[in-house]
């Protein structure tokens, strides 16, 4: 995180190694050539540390998960920082887990009422809106990449559940209580 934070600070083009997913990993066992990018935030989210930068190579975006980055030394070059789209890294960084295209929305929304206070609810909801309805309840709208996903959300809470809608979401609450 130190050479990753020096690099953002320093403005100079960072190269390293990134371990794949192990799903990514590729077929041959061959190692990924070292990447090159310009650094620009390094952010939490969820826990995990990220870094957003401009991919030289690649010439886009990318968001790179801080614990597969092995930083090779010395640094790159200085460089001039890009606009970041949008202009605001929380903005960015959500719309890339979102998997989304620059439209301001996930993929699957859906709306449920918990058996909850709003106030319990809230503090968990990330970017989810919650309505309060009464002193036990309440009522939750998210987004998520998929229907099955978004259904696991909504569990999450552990309360008492109704689902609003769409249909979509009560076919995916269906097949996951036959999956569990």
């Amino acid at each position: 995180l130190m050479a990753l934070s020096a690099a953002v600070q320093a403005r100079e083009v960072l190269r390293f190694d990134h371990a794949p997913a192990r799903a990514a990993a590729t077929a041959a066992g061959e190692a990924p050539p070292p990447r090159r990018v310009e650094p620009h935030h390094l952010v939490i989210r969820g826990g995990r540390w990220y870094l957003v930068a401009w991919d030289l190579d690649r010439e886009d975006w990318r968001v790179f998960r801080a614990d597969r980055i092995t930083p090779r030394t010395p640094t790159g070059p200085r460089f001039t920082p890009r606009d970041l789209p949008g202009g605001d890294v929380a903005a960015f960084l959500t719309g890339r887990f979102r998997g989304s295209d620059g439209s301001p929305d996930w993929p699957c929304r859906g709306t449920a009422v918990l058996r909850l206070p709003a106030s319990a609810v809230s503090p968990h909801a990330a970017d989810g809106t919650v309505e309060e309805l009464g002193p036990d309840r309440c009522r939750l709208t998210m987004g998520a990449w998929s229907w099955p996903s978004l259904a696991a959300a909504f569990c999450l809470y552990d309360a008492d559940l109704e689902v609003v809608g769409p249909p979509a979401l009560e076919e995916a609450f269906a097949g996951l209580a036959d999956r569990c």
